[in-house]
């Protein structure tokens, strides 16, 4: 396609987002058998040991859980207000729970709260089967789930990270679905909840993270903790516009999991920051229509894009900008008209599709032969 190129300098460092993996060394301050630092906008890993040990990982296994309620709610197939009916099975499970009896009723809003804030195991059996009909149904749904995450050292076995043979993840792997639940904004309402309360205050709940209370910008997301497992946490924090998630496996204590997660999430947020790259439906520039009932249409960026940068580097960006320059009526809103490059030492490291932000329709016949005529005067 023909093209007009427009160049545009940006006065950040950008990082390259597809790193996979970080150097493979200890932090100060960390005491876990695995553990992993990552930023979420981009996945960057700014830290890592150990991230891809297959290691049991207690209740964190409920962020799956709740990734495929929040995805659930987001396609429509249950509302926040639905209730959900309580079976023997699920009134069963102990360990941590919300006490559900069975033939109760709570809604899915309040089941969220249970398993967030609480860490709930009937409450997870209990939403399985609303969704699907069976635990076993739900937990067929997980693994596939993981599988399309790229989650390549994990296989759950339940819903809520009991202890079980064969159930098991990797901090790699807890960083993957934990980033993909926060794409769903909304937990963090749960997740960051301190104390709440159910069943008209008769049931008080209180944050098994310590760092939603004691931490500056905590939103989340789970720990969890049993005799195999040891103590484990999915942490995650926003400053600045930056959101953070460390994940700790298997510290010896539940004091070394918070603090271990505390030093991950200060070294990420004393070295890096995030910037705009784009924002969603930015004007990036104006297209010229052949032949349309509007001479030129605003290019919009499709998709918004962050830049992680280290704090103490300024390298320059460069946008460039490509536009069809043979672009012919009729227009649909966001068709796309081209593209935008971000470029440093001569490498892309992102592009974005840009838009037509309105529909243009064609000119009728009577015009474009006006439109020649008066060409030729």
């Amino acid at each position: 396609m023909k093209a007009r190129v427009c160049f545009f300098v940006m006065s950040f460092v950008m990082l390259f987002v597809t790193v996979a993996k970080a150097e493979n060394t200890q932090m100060d301050g960390v005491d876990a058998k695995s553990y992993i630092l990552i930023e979420q906008s981009t996945g960057r890993v700014l830290s890592e040991g150990n991230a891809d040990e297959r290691l049991p990982i207690a209740s964190v296994t409920k962020v799956m859980t709740m990734l495929l309620i929040m995805e659930a709610i987001e396609d429509g197939k249950i509302d926040f207000d639905d209730m959900v009916t309580v079976s023997e099975n699920a009134m069963s499970y102990g360990g941590s729970t919300m006490f559900l009896e069975a033939g109760e009723q709570l809604s899915v809003h309040d089941m969220l709260k249970g398993i967030a804030v609480a860490s709930a195991n009937d409450g997870c059996v209990a939403m399985a089967e609303h969704l699907t009909g069976s635990e076993s149904a739900f937990i067929e749904l997980m693994n596939k789930r993981a599988k399309e995450l790229g989650m390549e050292n994990t296989n759950f076995i339940n819903t809520n990270g009991l202890d079980e043979e064969n159930h098991y993840s990797s901090a790699r792997d807890v960083a993957l679905m934990s980033r993909e639940l926060l794409n769903h904004p909304k937990i963090t309402e749960y997740t960051s909840i301190w104390t709440d309360e159910l069943r008209g205050g008769k049931f008080q709940l209180a944050n098994t993270n310590k760092l939603i209370r004691f931490y500056t910008g905590a939103n989340g997301l789970k720990t969890g903790s049993t005799s195999q497992a040891l103590c484990c946490l999915s942490a995650s924090a926003i400053r600045s516009d930056m959101q953070l998630i460390a994940v700790v496996l298997g510290a010896p204590t539940s004091d070394k999991r918070f603090s271990s997660a505390r030093a991950l999430l200060d070294y990420g947020f004393a070295n890096y920051k995030i910037n705009k790259l784009v924002s969603e439906n930015e004007k990036i520039c104006s297209a010229d229509i052949i032949n349309g009932t509007d001479d030129t249409v605003k290019a919009i960026a499709k998709e918004g894009r962050t830049a992680l940068s280290e704090k103490n580097n300024n390298n320059e960006i460069k946008k460039r900008v490509f536009v069809d320059e043979d672009i012919k009526a009729p227009v649909n809103k966001g068709d796309v008209l081209g593209y935008v490059e971000f470029v440093t030492d001569g490498k892309v490291i992102d592009k974005v599709d840009i838009i037509s932000e309105k529909a243009v329709k064609k000119k009728g016949i009577g015009a474009i032969i006006k439109d020649i005529v008066v060409g030729f005067m």
